[in-house]
């Protein structure tokens, strides 16, 4: 188990526990009420540090190293169901962005997802999960194959961003993700996305309009990311805190700004913590959100993701 910074205190307080159970097992001596006492005190300091997260300690939560990726959400979803499928049909397969068919109880999603790395192999060959204009013209043809067949697409977004290399933009970055926004507003499917990671900039928006957006607890949704806004504004990257909590990124700021639609709880900790029920959580939140959709004509359901997005925002005449 890794521990970020602010959960210090916890990782102390579960040592002393370890080594109480070990010392009760080990000798003749009774320690029941002293492990009482340290699982009391454990309990009461995830709650308090836990409900006072600050912005950057939820990007932190969200970038966390056991946090569950794309790839694990979709197999707890689907089990054996899932059927990957590859390619742009014009370049090349996008290690980055995957997708594919895949069933929750009798009803078949199309599913499409940034994907990160588990290691520094994995996480190369996945490019860290910054995908290229391959990935997003994959993901678009995998939305057209759905529309055509009237299969909803559920997107689950975790990504630092979209691909920002030279030869990315050669191939049209900007376009691919610009094509994708015009393409989801008028498919004429259900779309339900949900952020379980990172949100950041055109790279979650490629895949990111949907009737239904969702984001997890300790998620977060930006324009950019708090580190790479600290260091255009201050020159620096120390002030990524200041900038967290300047950007308005997290899922409570998101929802009172009406910019997402629904915050799915985690487990006390993150979602790492508890997985099952994250995937539970993630599960119900689609299955509920297809239900709201299904019965709704593909003209209705352009009519209202477009009157949707033209209400977000504030402007002045």
């Amino acid at each position: 188990m890794e521990y970020l910074e602010f959960e210090l205190p916890i990782k102390e307080l579960e040592e002393q526990l370890d080594k109480c159970q070990i010392i009760g097992k080990e000798s003749d001596v009774d320690v029941t009420e002293t492990c009482k006492q340290i699982e009391k005190k454990l309990a009461e300091t995830k709650k308090e540090i836990y409900k006072n997260l600050t912005a950057w300690q939820r990007v932190q939560l969200s970038r966390h190293p056991n946090r569950p990726y794309t790839l694990d959400h979709i197999r707890a979803l689907c089990g054996d169901s899932f059927l990957e499928l590859h390619g742009d049909r014009n370049v090349k397969d996008d290690k980055a962005m995957i997708g594919g068919l895949g069933k929750i109880g009798d009803q078949t999603y199309m599913f499409i997802g940034q994907q990160k790395g588990y290691n520094t192999k994995t996480r190369q060959y996945r490019n860290f999960g910054m995908s290229n204009p391959e990935g997003y013209r994959k993901a678009l043809r995998l939305m057209k194959s759905a529309e055509k067949f009237g299969i909803p697409v559920v997107t689950l977004i975790d990504t630092p961003g979209a691909y920002p290399g030279l030869e990315a933009e050669e191939r049209g970055q900007g376009e691919a993700i610009a094509r994708n926004i015009l393409e989801m507003c008028r498919l004429k499917v259900p779309i339900i996305t949900v952020i379980i990671g990172e949100g950041a900039s055109g790279g979650a928006l490629g895949i990111g309009v949907g009737d239904k957006v969702m984001m997890l607890e300790n998620t977060w949704y930006s324009v950019i990311s708090p580190e790479s806004c600290s260091s255009i504004l201050w020159r620096s990257w120390e002030y990524k805190e200041q900038a967290a909590e300047a950007l308005k990124l997290t899922a409570k700021d998101m929802k009172r700004m009406k910019l997402v639609d629904q915050i799915i709880k985690e487990p006390l900790g993150g979602a790492h913590t508890d997985r099952e029920k994250t995937f539970l959580a993630v599960r119900d939140a689609i299955v509920s959100s297809y239900e709201e959709l299904k019965n709704l004509s593909p003209k209705e359901l352009v009519k209202n993701r477009m009157a949707k997005y033209e209400e977000m925002g504030v402007y002045k005449d």
